[in-house]
């Protein structure tokens, strides 16, 4: 009886943790964006141009820019389209317990392991599916609720307390289930962007078979010594994704490598290694690469003088983004407008979804409202990503990225750098073999507490 009473209360706590994370984390989409008609904005490499008469704001909801003057004309739908078919993923509640903790949700400290799952998805859809790909449905997309967030989260707290009291699960609804009845007549290739969309947001779901899920990151992130409610900064992200990637047993994923970048250097030769190794099936073929840089834009405080080549960076094809954000708070950064960036918050808590049921509700996967925020005050520590799906794709990309580093680099050393050779030929890293008997050699061992401990402090 006391263990039971115990377990009662400890539900109890759980429930109400839960509610007040929901009500702490539930504001992030309800401020308002406004962009200038007079520059374009920039999203992955796609550049738009907003005309109108006047200043425009995202309304509260996301679902259409409000006029503050004239009526608006230009592209601003196709860029709403791209921005909201982009995958978010954010704090999540309710989900299976995480091994070896009592932890159900990330609330709190799981950021920038979210912002680094933006980043793969991203290089993911541009492997799958294309750079061009818009989802179909992406202006049905609504904020989380329409009315207000104050109201909404009074609710949760009130549901979520008389659950605990009557030791009644309180019952999950499927968003837009309506909707979701209703299918659309499409052709086949519309049919095959569908099931993709539908397979690279399973796999990053919350759930311990998941490949790229919160679950499969937490324990490849022990062997960095990381835990389940630890704080992971950008460099130790890049090496958890790297590891979940070469670790994936999806057939579909046997495509697709990840090389993270060492001591700012990109070793040609390495990465091509990855691209042209055999697949499982003994199949020789060239992999897609996504190639993570962890960078530091500054010491303590950004140097504004990197503004340009972030901005440069961003407008490529070949980004993927950057795993990044300010003090006490990691963002996933998608493009930028003038001097302030444009990114997606992870720090939204919503309810656990289930993807392993079939036509499972896709709206929590998409941000119906972009961020912006000034460059200056994002945090020097960030990772840079990109997708190459050739070997030639790779050192067009080397090529062009080299160009804009020198050119943006008022310093004798640019921010990283593109080598020709093999890591092992300077003698700096471990071979690629030993990388995969060992999740981090002694030297990414010492690096990664380096980093670990210069780099910001997460909520």
């Amino acid at each position: 009886m006391e263990a039971t009473g115990t377990d009662e209360v400890e539900k109890i706590k759980s429930k109400f943790m839960s509610a007040w994370h929901n009500m702490k984390y539930s504001w992030v989409l309800k401020t308002k964006t406004y962009f200038s008609r007079n520059s374009p904005v920039f999203l992955l490499g796609k550049c738009y141009r907003l005309q109108t008469d006047g200043m425009y704001v995202l309304s509260t909801d996301g679902s259409s820019f409000e006029q503050v003057n004239r009526e608006i004309s230009g592209n601003v739908e196709e860029f709403r389209k791209d921005f909201i078919s982009r995958i978010w993923l954010t704090y999540r509640e309710e989900f299976p317990q995480i091994k070896g903790s009592a932890l159900t949700t990330d609330c709190g400290w799981g950021c920038t392991l979210r912002t680094g799952q933006m980043l793969l998805a991203q290089g993911l859809m541009l492997h799958f599916l294309g750079r061009a790909w818009v989802w179909p449905d992406a202006l049905d997309v609504d904020s989380s609720e329409s009315e207000s967030w104050t109201a909404h989260t009074v609710k949760k707290l009130t549901a979520s307390f008389e659950a605990s009291l009557t030791a009644e699960r309180e019952p999950k609804l499927l968003a837009n289930q309506q909707h979701q009845a209703v299918k659309r007549n499409c052709g086949d290739s519309e049919m095959r962007n569908e099931v993709y969309h539908r397979k690279i947001i399973s796999w990053f779901g919350d759930c311990p078979l998941a490949a790229f899920g919160l679950h499969q990151l937490i324990e490849h992130g022990k062997k960095a010594g990381k835990a389940a409610g630890d704080w992971y900064g950008p460099a130790v992200v890049a090496h958890i994704l790297r590891k979940a990637v070469e670790e994936a047993r999806d057939p579909e994923l046997q495509g697709v490598t990840v090389y993270v970048a060492q001591d700012c250097t990109v070793y040609s030769s390495d990465v091509i290694d990855r691209q042209c190794s055999l697949l499982d099936s003994g199949k020789a073929d060239t992999k897609a690469v996504i190639i993570l840089v962890p960078v530091r834009l500054g010491g303590e405080r950004t140097n504004m003088d990197y503004l340009e080549f972030v901005k440069g960076i961003l407008s490529l094809e070949y980004c993927v983004g950057i795993i990044g954000g300010k003090p006490k708070q990691s963002y996933y950064f998608a493009g930028f407008q003038d001097d302030s960036l444009i990114y997606m918050d992870p720090h939204y808590c919503q309810s656990f979804v289930d993807v392993s049921i079939k036509d499972f509700p896709l709206e929590s996967f998409h941000c119906p409202s972009p961020k912006k925020m000034s460059f200056k005050k994002m945090d020097p520590s960030c990772t840079i990503g990109f997708y190459c799906r050739t070997v030639q794709d790779f050192e067009k990309a080397s090529e062009e990225i080299t160009k804009m580093l020198k050119s943006s680099s008022k310093e004798k050393y640019p921010l990283f750098t593109f080598v020709k050779g093999h890591s092992r030929d300077y003698d700096f890293a471990s071979s690629p073999l030993r990388e995969e008997r060992d999740f981090f050699s002694e030297d990414e061992k010492k690096r990664l507490k380096r980093f670990s401990t210069e780099e910001f402090v997460l909520l």
